[in-house]
């Protein structure tokens, strides 16, 4: 038996492919975690070339309208973002700056350095499925916003936007590095 993926079974991983699982949990402090995963038929250096191209990410994912890269050291990387959050009338741009830690191939961790969050901090995980050459993409973060926000409206909007996002990142790697 193959050993387990991404926090997923084998069973679980052949489920989901073409799924996309997205999980919320309330913390402490009206703060909001939220994980999401997804199946992607590229090779786990195509998805990690997509989240790693940060002057570029705001033609793939939606709701960022800028996405740049200020800054690298040996502390990580300094990402500048913009984007927009909420629904309808309700929606607000945002922006942020993220302290960005790689541990190529497999993990990217951020974490709010400044911004319109209170908490904002998470990584994304890739990894390698060999039956299926491709990746499972699990994201996770705990998000607060340092403007008025109800939990529930936060709930909402983290539930509608994540699917959109993992599948804007899927299709992207997929249509640029397709395995066959």
């Amino acid at each position: 038996m193959q050993e387990p993926r991404a926090g997923l079974t084998e069973e679980q991983q052949e489920q989901m492919k073409g799924e996309i699982l997205v999980d919320l949990e309330n913390l402490e402090n009206d703060v909001l975690r939220v994980t999401g995963k997804i199946y992607i038929h590229a090779e786990p250096g195509t998805v990690w070339r997509a989240l790693t191209d940060y002057d570029h990410l705001s033609e793939t994912m939606p709701k960022l309208s800028s996405s740049r890269l200020v800054g690298q050291g040996g502390s990580g990387k300094i990402v500048d973002q913009t984007g927009r959050t909420g629904i309808f009338i309700f929606e607000k741009s945002v922006h942020f700056r993220l302290q960005v830690r790689e541990q190529e191939p497999r993990r990217i961790d951020f974490r709010q350095e400044s911004g319109d969050f209170r908490v904002y901090n998470g990584s994304w995980n890739l990894d390698h499925y060999p039956a299926g050459q491709g990746t499972f993409l699990t994201y996770q973060a705990e998000v607060k916003p340092d403007f008025f926000a109800p939990p529930f409206l936060v709930s909402f909007v983290q539930r509608q936007d994540l699917p959109a996002i993992l599948k804007a990142i899927k299709s992207t790697c997929e249509s640029a590095g397709h395995v066959n």
